[in-house]
């Protein structure tokens, strides 16, 4: 032992956080002739910008102490029964779903599904969730989640003006939606310059509107017949969404059937806990013909290699780094692990399970109209009260802990969910009048029916019959089933996932295992701040640990994925602008690398993009940058820039790229995607920026859950910390339905930091900056590396160029990813930034027994690659052409030159343990030809 910080173990966990240790960082280094981590730093990280003296993160603490500390925060919150409502209420997560899905690496460390062929199983998951909602809402057509409720509502205003033929700029939207809905609608509709009316539908003129949005049940609890309404506003070439529920509309008559073009929601009462605001599914679905302008993943199913169906994500040429600022929609995470939790909770209970949840929570809500007269009349789950006075109320409420809706003086909403019992009813009757019924005898006498859904806005068709839904109500069964889909997928529990610009690293069990806990997790995002105290005690330990890490003034924890971050960013930065009374200034330079969610970001806050150039290094082209800076001077707002650059390389040029800028009077929002190869080595703040996002599901160790959930705060100069995301109840710049965005998965991140302090933190940089420099010192023998930095080094990613296979023996960069499957590896970013090449990111988790056998795939197929160019393997019929490989192939006929061990076991580790790939290469256009997003029937898999 070396010291008693050894002896007591407190850097035990960065230990095993990091992949090689000190044995193997001293080989790494010998590799890349280099003496030590600090040398290797200087040859990377600009000398101007490293920082000079150690981040004030304090001590590190053992995994049982940290989880100690958090427990005694947890310890101020105070769990009381929430009948807010809202759009959030309780619900219980089947066991069977909480551990097999929610707390099982092999669902929560996936990537988003962009290799379709290694993430077959959460892709099946992902299309019952859009089955679900298909059915539920009566649309054709579905995606596979959105952020929350306000910003799938505030994404359907934004689909809903690009395809509506009305030549009006005002959309309306009913009053009696959520609050926090209007809220984040409002500052959506500011910055693409749109008109937002707020009022009664009754009232609305629909020739002045180019669309709506009507809440259905509303944000009161009442149910109204909108086909009038919508056929009025359609008659007038507008378009019309609905927010709504998915459980109420096992009882209701769907959107659909009204006529609605689009349907929005939250699918949190699916099983997914409150969590004090997310993260949670949200839905959309819309009619065909306004596919093409969805927002987000659409799932679809096609056919591979052998003819059998597969699926994959659909119409992926909308996605950003394509579309860039013509992109309809920023969307760059969704929330897959969250929306696989609702479609699972669908699948377990069924439609007969489903609809006695339904009916019990509308007899509930029946239940308690009859112990204490409501105003109510047409309702499913929230009923009104008109009481004395609601101080005497409140009163017997904290008696009680129930939290209820306090709407003005004299006006109390109660809303009823899945875990309300016959005793809860009979507190809430007691609070609101003083006197305690006798509930189980009303309760007796009550109809079972849904009396309070009149008949014509009952649901009559039958819903969720495909046998996904109505085959795995035992646990037994249910368990069999998703581990069946859980082995179809790639995931960290298999190999490094060495994606550049992603960052798959470790997401530690400790840091995961207080999600599980009811004092975080049934808390409802309106709870009262007293009752919450110890969620915002973390919550402001972690905003200042980040601004300790970035430099900046101030956190604002809200944003809920990395594009609403930058969104979030540009926000801050607009409204500065406009109150220093320079709100002209609407110029946003991007440089020509940069994430395609930039462009489309500026895009969504009605700037006007202007492109800088990159030399053929990679770097942003100073001599250009002046030339726009000058030509622009007068209505320059911001550049953005992603730093370390998106070709994995520190520009030396940061601090007088900055500078020019500020001179001319912009700002400088930093995409922090890649704070990994900066955090504890340099601030932002300190060399320039303004304003930067951090990507939580990246650097802080948020896991990716096939796709989301994700996290992307921002932080801020003093100059625009005025102007970050306000709540959405109290102000029209909020972001996110929530205040604090998906605040349970804040506490991973504060667990991380906790547990691996401010050496911990900054020697996980330098690992994760060692590990990229010896893979492309490995690998350019074989694969050149396209950029470096001034010194010949990269920061934490490297981009192997392979443009030249086309040219040279017929390959391309796909066939070297889906061969890299049968390797039993994920294949880093595929195409980006630069076509036919492959960006790796090994990050700092990753051992060096697994960046050399990694190295080894890599050698392995460019050896196969020179039998191609040699002529020993044809042009056409050879592994990587044919790749992936499944078992089930091998089973037939084997009409390839090269062997069948060849195909499938090409490397010695494979032998021990192997990832077979449950289908061939995926027919993307045939799938995209013939988009369908719903579940095929059981034969289609025969």
């Amino acid at each position: 032992m070396n010291d008693l910080a050894d002896l007591l173990g407190k850097e035990e966990f960065a230990g095993r956080h990091l992949g090689p240790d000190e044995a193997a960082q001293r080989e790494m280094l010998a590799a890349l002739g280099v003496e030590s981590l600090d040398a290797l730093v200087r040859e990377v990280v600009p000398a101007a910008i490293r920082l000079k003296e150690p981040l004030k993160l304090g001590e590190p603490e053992t995994e049982l102490q940290a989880l100690a500390e958090l427990s005694a925060h947890a310890v101020h919150n105070e769990v009381w029964r929430s009948y807010i409502g809202m759009g959030y209420y309780g619900t219980h997560t089947p066991a069977v779903i909480q551990r097999n899905v929610m707390e099982n690496p092999g669902w929560y460390t996936a990537y988003t599904p962009y290799q379709a062929e290694i993430s077959q199983g959460r892709l099946e998951a992902l299309l019952n969730f859009q089955q679900l909602v298909i059915d539920l809402t009566g649309l054709p057509v579905a995606n596979a989640s959105l952020l929350d409720e306000a910003t799938a509502a505030a994404e359907a205003m934004a689909m809903i003006r690009r395809s509506s033929k009305s030549k009006a700029n005002a959309f309306f939207v009913d009053a009696a939606a959520h609050p926090q809905v209007l809220s984040v609608m409002r500052t959506r509709a500011q910055w693409l310059g749109i008109e937002l009316v707020a009022g009664d539908p009754q009232r609305l003129d629909p020739a002045t509107v180019f669309g709506a949005h009507l809440q259905y049940p509303d944000t009161y609890g009442r149910i109204r017949d909108w086909s009038q309404m919508i056929g009025a506003v359609h008659a007038v070439q507008g378009l019309v969404s609905v927010g709504t529920d998915l459980l109420a509309l096992m009882l209701l008559r769907s959107p659909g059937a009204m006529g609605a073009d689009v349907a929005i929601g939250s699918a949190q009462r699916f099983g997914v806990p409150m969590g004090y605001g997310g993260p949670h599914a949200a839905f959309m679905a819309c009619r065909d013909e306004h596919k093409r302008a969805m927002p987000g993943r659409i799932i679809g199913v096609s056919r591979d290699a052998a003819g059998r169906p597969a699926l994959r994500m659909a119409l992926q040429t909308r996605e950003q780094h394509i579309r860039r600022d013509k992109a309809t929609s920023n969307i760059c995470t969704a929330q897959a692990l969250l929306a696989n939790m609702a479609g699972f909770y669908a699948v377990y209970h069924g439609p007969r399970g489903l609809a006695r949840i339904a009916q019990r929570v509308n007899f509930m809500a029946r239940l308690l109209t009859s112990c204490a007269r409501a105003v109510s009349t047409e309702f499913f789950d929230t009923v009104i009260f008109n009481v004395r006075a609601t101080e005497e109320v409140k009163a017997r409420a904290k008696q009680k802990r129930i939290n209820l809706r306090y709407l003005d003086a004299t006006r109390v909403a109660v809303s009823l969910d899945e875990t309300t019992t016959l005793q809860d009813v009979a507190d809430v009757a007691e609070v609101l009048t003083g006197e305690r019924p006798q509930v189980e005898r009303i309760a007796r006498e009550l109809a079972v029916e849904p009396a309070s859904i009149a008949q014509r806005l009952r649901r009559t068709d039958a819903v969720l019959g495909h046998p996904v839904f109505n085959r795995y109500h035992t646990e037994t069964e249910m368990m069999r089933y998703l581990k069946r889909l859980e082995n179809r997928d790639l995931s960290l529990v298999h190999s490094m996932i060495p994606l550049g610009s992603c960052t798959m690293k470790l997401n530690a069990a400790a840091e995961l295992l207080p999600l599980s806990w009811p004092k975080f997790g049934v808390l409802h995002p309106f709870a009262p701040p007293e009752q919450v105290r110890g969620t915002l005690e973390m919550l402001r330990e972690l905003e200042a640990m980040l601004a300790e890490i970035t430099g900046f003034a101030r956190v604002s924890l809200q944003s809920n994925s990395g594009a609403q971050g930058e969104y979030a960013g540009l926000l801050a930065i607009r409204s500065y602008f406009a109150a220093k009374g320079e709100g002209a200034r609407d110029v946003c330079l991007i440089p020509a690398s940069a994430h395609g969610t930039n462009p489309a970001s500026a895009q969504m806050m009605g700037l006007r993009i202007v492109v800088v150039a990159c030399d053929k290094n990679g770097n942003v082209d100073l001599a250009d940058l002046e030339r726009k800076v000058a030509e622009h001077r007068a209505r320059l707002a911001v550049l953005m820039i992603t730093y370390p650059s998106t070709h994995g390389v520190f520009e030396e040029g940061i601090v007088r790229i900055c500078q020019l800028v500020h001179d001319a009077g912009g700002q400088v929002y930093m995409d922090g995607a890649n704070m990994n190869a900066l955090a504890g080595l340099a601030k932002p703040a300190l060399f320039g920026a303004d304003v930067c996002h951090i990507n939580l599901h990246k650097t802080f160790c948020i896991p990716h859950g096939g796709g989301g959930p994700g996290m992307g705060p921002i932080a801020v100069a003093p100059q625009l910390a005025p102007f970050v995301p306000a709540h959405p109840l109290e102000a029209s710049r909020a972001v996110s339905a929530a205040a604090y965005g998906s605040a349970l998965i804040l506490l991973i991140p504060w667990m991380y930091l906790r547990m691996m302090g401010a050496r911990g933190v900054r020697k996980a940089t330098e690992v994760a900056i060692l590990n990229a420099n010896y893979i492309a010192a490995r690998l350019a023998p074989h694969f050149p590396v396209l950029y470096k930095g001034a010194r010949g080094r990269v920061a934490h990613e490297c981009i192997l160029d392979l443009r030249k296979l086309k040219e040279t023996c017929g390959a391309t960069a796909e066939d070297v990813a889906k061969r890299l499957m049968d390797y039993g590896f994920h294949s880093p970013t595929l195409s980006f930034p630069v076509a036919d090449t492959l960006m790796v990111e090994p990050t700092e988790s990753e051992s060096k027994e697994e960046l050399d056998r990694f190295c080894h795939a890599m050698i392995a197929i460019h050896a196969e690659l020179e039998k191609i160019k040699g002529g020993a393997w044809s042009r056409t019929d050879n592994p990587l052409k044919n790749a992936p490989h499944t078992a089930l192939e091998l089973a037939g006929d084997w009409p390839h030159a090269y062997s069948r061990e060849q195909a499938v076991f090409p490397a010695p580790w494979l032998r021990a343990a192997k990832y077979w790939p449950p289908v061939k290469r995926i027919d993307n256009a045939a799938g995209d030809r013939n988009l369908i997003c719903t579940c095929p029937p059981v034969e289609a898999y025969a």
